[in-house]
């Protein structure tokens, strides 16, 4: 995949937005991803690559939930998390920074939309924290933000990134 006239990982240019975004962001991974971490670091270039922190996530397998849980765990005393998906290259900027900001200026909750449809990344404000540790299974956090969506803030973005999943090779195609 290139992406302004650069071959990198999918998930390096996954990275690449909230790197941009935050000083600092932390990566859930399976056990035994050292040489998954070790890619990316490399495609990324050593300044970029101390901005990350790698969480292990013993429970991985278990579904998307324990990603999550050792995510927030990670991050206990975090004013606010923003959940984000390796798998997601072409989330723009603006979406990370207008959830982020949304948080910081008290929103509960906030997610990108486009046309009325919810995107990603998603926010959770720290008095989610611990329904987001009591999270099972393979549905994320999905069902708090449904059932509190009207205490969500909409941040309207124009990118159709903040839909742009990469589940297979042939969805590249749409980036």
């Amino acid at each position: 995949m290139a992406l302004r006239g650069v071959t990198l990982p999918l998930a390096a240019h996954s990275l690449l937005p909230w790197l941009e975004a935050f000083g600092h962001v932390t990566v859930i991974v399976r056990p035994g991803a050292d040489a998954f971490c070790s890619a990316i670091e490399t495609a990324l270039g050593e300044n970029k690559s101390a901005q990350i922190r790698w969480v292990e996530c013993v429970g991985a397998a278990q579904g998307m939930a324990s990603s999550l849980v050792c995510g927030v765990r990670a991050n206990r005393d975090a004013a606010a998390w923003l959940i984000g998906l390796a798998d997601m290259p072409a989330v723009p900027v603006a979406a990370i920074t207008g959830v982020r900001d949304a948080l910081s200026a008290g929103a509960e909750l906030a997610a990108p939309s486009r046309s009325g449809r919810r995107g990603h990344p998603v926010g959770f404000a720290s008095h989610y924290r611990d329904e987001l540790l009591a999270l099972q299974g393979d549905n994320g956090a999905r069902r708090l933000l449904e059932r509190d969506l009207a205490k969500a803030a909409d941040i309207p973005i124009g990118d159709a990134g903040i839909f742009a999943d990469i589940d297979i090779p042939g969805d590249l195609q749409y980036l």
